[in-house]
């Protein structure tokens, strides 16, 4: 199955993603993250921790400074620009790697590119801030859209869906329409049909095996799948550091169903899972995928998980 190559465009340059995918590292500038909260809190110690991915071949640097698993407690724009722009702009002074800010609210978002950020990674879909399609436009940077729906405190009480995939395709043609009429162009986004973000763990488990239907929206795809709970339902694995080899299953998933981009804390495994998944992708028909012609229901693609928690958590 060959991957059709796709133009990006973001602030300070562009390319084509397609055929060999792009690992996106994530640096979370947090207490409380998920799987690694507090861990590289201390600028200093989020920048030797992105050096280190940047070694391992991560492309992209995610730079977050809200945690946005389920019952986090929000952070103001004020604190979280004071975690994240002084790593951001120590990062892009002292190498040129792609950095990206993990933010919903615009005034982040604007202080995040001014310190040298190229793309904006908003899990709200430009839907939590208003203002947040005007500094994308405005600023000249690329975006990336992720689906959710409510916020992280509410987003699994939303999980019912006539037709999952249909209606995160409608979503995501709906934000690119009205980017568009604003005057941001298609090539400047990204999607992420938002692993774990409104979604119960068998849902989570039917965007990886069907991932491939979101590229009929003609954009660059990104897939988050790293340490994340459906992960830990699938393996009885309560902690989330103890996910890496079910991890690395669900990227080479990703991958093989046509995912240019994804997002991991593991960058030197999920690399290597990475690479190995899309030389198999490149030697398949296209009709590998689903011998018989139909896509598994949800039930026998997610198999008999059903667990308590069965929320995604972006670290």
């Amino acid at each position: 199955m060959r991957v059709e190559k796709l133009l990006f465009r973001f602030r300070g340059g562009e390319r084509r993603f397609g055929g060999r995918p792009v690992v996106m590292g994530i640096l979370n500038v947090t207490p409380d993250s998920f799987s690694d909260g507090g861990d590289h809190f201390a600028p200093e110690r989020a920048l030797a921790h992105a050096r280190d991915m940047i070694g391992a071949g991560a492309e992209i640097i995610d730079v977050g400074g809200e945690s946005s698993r389920p019952g986090a407690a929000p952070v103001s724009a004020r604190e979280e620009a004071q975690r994240v722009v002084p790593v951001i702009r120590a990062l892009t002074a002292e190498s040129n790697v792609l950095v990206s800010v993990d933010t919903v609210k615009a005034a982040v978002a604007e202080q995040a590119v001014a310190a040298g950020a190229a793309i904006i990674n908003d899990i709200s879909g430009l839907h939590a801030d208003p203002r947040m399609l005007d500094v994308v436009r405005d600023t000249g940077a690329g975006c990336v859209l992720m689906h959710m729906r409510g916020t992280p405190q509410t987003m699994q009480q939303y999980t019912g869906y006539d037709d999952l995939i249909e209606e995160i395709c409608r979503y995501f043609r709906k934000t690119l329409r009205a980017a568009e009429a604003a005057g941001v162009e298609r090539d400047r986004f990204i999607l992420d049909p938002g692993i774990g973000f409104s979604k119960t763990a068998e849902q989570n488990l039917v965007l990886l095996a069907r991932c491939d239907e979101f590229r009929s929206l003609g954009r660059p795809i990104l897939v988050g799948p790293s340490r994340k709970s459906f992960i830990g339902a699938v393996l009885s694995e309560p902690d989330p550091r103890r996910r890496i080899f079910g991890t690395a299953a669900a990227t080479a998933c990703a991958v093989l169903h046509g995912a240019d981009i994804v997002r991991v804390h593991d960058v030197a495994e999920m690399r290597h899972a990475a690479l190995v998944a899309a030389a198999i992708r490149n030697w398949l028909p296209p009709s590998h995928l689903y011998a018989d012609g139909a896509h598994a229901t949800t039930e026998a693609a997610a198999g008999s998980v059903s667990p308590p928690d069965s929320g995604g958590r972006k670290a």
